[in-house]
């Protein structure tokens, strides 16, 4: 019989309860059902866990590690010239389409944050969890002002929790109503709020002026 590295036997309970927990809830990811799923005894789970709550402290942070639902991989994907409109609409697609691609996924990451929430002394991992979307957040905003040679109005710390309460409230309402057009319309709407927020950079300063108002340079 392989024995299996105790960092391998961890791994495997937190993504066996990670998918009870997408599939049934929080309430369901007893130690029973979780060892159940990762085809494992009660034995080797009390060999790399102490507890439950350990497991479940430990696949929070994982979700958190894991998170790559940030901006990046779209603008990296479209380095040609754009306006920071489109880039925020772009991202914001790739998002999204993430969503669409892995729905209980993200109904068990909001179910983690309330569990998180709820349970007594976990309420830091609630807020670590988004400390995390808020820095992934503001680097996508750095990296869409980079991308269109422009510069936020506003902190970028306040750029980043707006987008990422955009994105939350976009992500709950689909997962509700599985509306797609509506969650397009959101985006569009998140795009237009977000980039209104942005402006042309130093050096394009007056050209972007122009393109607002022709008739600024006429005397």
């Amino acid at each position: 019989m392989t024995r299996i590295p105790p960092a391998d036997r961890r791994a495997a309970l937190v993504q066996a309860a990670l998918r009870v927990i997408a599939r049934d809830g929080v309430t369901a990811a007893t130690t029973r059902r979780i060892v159940g799923e990762a085809g494992m005894s009660l034995a080797s789970f009390h060999y790399v866990f102490e507890s439950r709550d350990e497991l479940m402290a430990e696949l929070v942070n994982a979700v958190v590690s894991s998170e790559q639902t940030d901006l990046e991989p779209a603008l990296d994907a479209s380095r040609a010239p754009i306006g920071i409109r489109a880039a925020i609409r772009s991202g914001l697609q790739h998002y999204f389409d993430g969503v669409r691609a892995d729905p209980d996924r993200e109904k068990a990451m909001f179910e983690l944050t309330q569990w998180a929430l709820r349970e007594p002394g976990f309420a830091p991992l609630a807020g670590r969890q988004y400390d995390r979307y808020y820095e992934l957040a503001e680097r996508a905003a750095r990296d869409a002002a980079a991308l269109t040679g422009s510069v936020w109005s506003r902190p970028i710390a306040e750029i980043a929790r707006l987008l990422v309460t955009l994105t939350d409230g976009v992500t709950i309402a689909w997962l509700v109503t599985r509306d797609d057009a509506a969650a397009e319309q959101a985006l569009d709407f998140a795009a237009d709020a977000l980039a209104a927020f942005a402006e042309p950079a130093d050096g394009d300063a007056a050209v972007g002026s122009l393109l607002h108002n022709p008739n600024a340079g006429i005397r």
